[in-house]
């Protein structure tokens, strides 16, 4: 007697859900069960109880914008503890599946709820569907917090851009005689602006003596705040408040961050030790992979998953597309910029790699190579939990303290105990 294994599919909509249950294991045309349910938490535990009684081994939904997040959480906390408990359970019962929407495309015209919920199921049992990695709950909450500083850090450039801008108009040409608009002696004489200061020499005398700016270019670049129209100074402590809003919530992000990676101090560490790499760049990487990147059995798997590999398009034996898969948007910006700052490292390994493709790939590819490097040296150092070490013949001893001490201020600074020395320093 053939043994029943029931799978639900499940059509996600802001408001309501269409779900479609049937047996796999029977030879004959899927028998197809339909349910109604909304999106609203009652009728979300409502639903995990039907799929407890049916009973359902396996869920399978589609990526709906953020739609599909309460539903998961919620067949994650009801249904899938129960699946998985009841007696005769198999290795993958209770097992949810989150099918991306272009693998369960329809044919062209032709879109209804059942039938998508269905074709969900058909394709699922027939391999056909693409399938997101979905973390557990833990590293869902550092994905949040990393993706929102992330955000922040967007958002505090395009305030600077503003800020600049707004600047301009008004004739203040601080940015071209001071480096960083937000730094020490610009905010101080921005600030001293706002308020109300319409002496250039007195907000010239704010600088840093060490600034680069002599006092009589300053006092050429503030000289229109004599007649500054009061609505600019008004507008400017305006865009001060946000800039100094978004600096607080970023730091506050930070803080959380390192609060809640704080059982795995080891794992950032030995990540930030890679050249290019640093502190903010090995949590969004963990909170993106895993602490020990335990869902990818090789770091093969971990490049295809970050979109780091060639593509594999090809027809009679000849490739007609090596175009890199899409992947994780995430995982590639970071590690583009990573790559990036990588390859300025004096002496390193990736400076020399860097130097021996860029005359035959130029400069993208060969960015695209060092990115493949990363996924794998990223892997083995999660995975297998070693350390990095440098093998570029010119790194030297003076450098690499220097970089060490500055990731060990990083780490402290954050809230991390780091006793130096964090790594035994070899010399070239």
């Amino acid at each position: 007697e053939i043994m029943s294994y029931r799978i639900a599919g499940i059509d996600v909509h802001k408001k309501m859900l269409a779900v479609v249950v049937a047996d796999v294991e029977v030879a004959d045309e899927y028998v197809f069960e339909r349910r109604h349910f909304g999106s609203n938490p009652e009728q979300l535990q409502l639903l995990c109880r039907w799929l407890i009684e049916q009973p359902v081994e396996e869920v399978v939904m589609e990526s709906t914008a953020q739609y599909w997040k309460p539903v998961w959480g919620a067949l994650e906390r009801y249904w899938r503890p129960i699946c998985q408990g009841r007696e005769g359970a198999g290795r993958m019962s209770g097992t949810l599946h989150l099918a991306q929407a272009q693998s369960n495309r329809g044919p062209s015209g032709r879109k209804k709820d059942f039938p998508d919920a269905e074709r969900l199921v058909k394709r699922l049992v027939a391999q056909e569907l693409t399938l997101s990695f979905v973390p557990d709950v833990e590293q869902r909450l550092w994905r949040s917090v990393m993706r929102r500083k992330y955000q922040l850090t967007r958002d505090r450039v395009q305030s600077q851009n503003r800020l600049e801008s707004l600047l301009e108009e008004a004739h203040i040409k601080l940015s071209s005689v001071v480096s960083d608009l937000l730094g020490a002696s610009a905010w101080r004489m921005l600030q001293a602006l706002a308020e109300g200061e319409t002496n250039p020499a007195t907000l010239a005398a704010l600088a840093d003596k060490n600034l680069r700016a002599t006092p009589a270019q300053l006092c050429d670049a503030l000289s229109a705040c004599r007649e500054l129209n009061p609505v600019y100074r008004r507008l400017l402590k305006m865009a001060l408040e946000e800039l100094r809003f978004l600096k607080q919530q970023i730091v506050q992000l930070e803080q959380e961050m390192a609060s809640l990676l704080s059982e795995h101090q080891d794992a950032v560490q030995r990540l930030a030790e890679v050249p290019g790499l640093g502190v903010d760049s090995a949590q969004q990487i963990i909170a993106e992979v895993g602490v020990a990147a335990a869902t990818f059995p090789s770091h093969k798997q971990l490049s295809s998953w970050v979109g780091a590999c060639p593509g594999t398009e090809e027809s009679a034996g000849v490739s007609k597309n090596h175009r890199s898969p899409k992947g994780n948007r995430h995982m590639r910006r970071i590690l583009n910029q990573c790559a990036n700052a990588a390859v300025k490292a004096k002496g390193s390994i990736f400076e020399i790699v860097y130097r021996r493709l860029i005359p035959r790939l130029g400069h993208n590819q060969t960015i695209g190579a060092i990115v493949h490097r990363f996924c794998r040296l990223i892997w083995l150092i999660l995975h297998q939990g070693i350390r990095y070490e440098e093998r570029g013949p010119a790194v030297r001893e003076r450098s690499q303290r220097t970089r060490m001490g500055r990731i060990i201020w990083q780490l402290r600074s954050l809230g991390y105990r780091v006793e130096p020395p964090v790594v035994q320093l070899t010399s070239a």
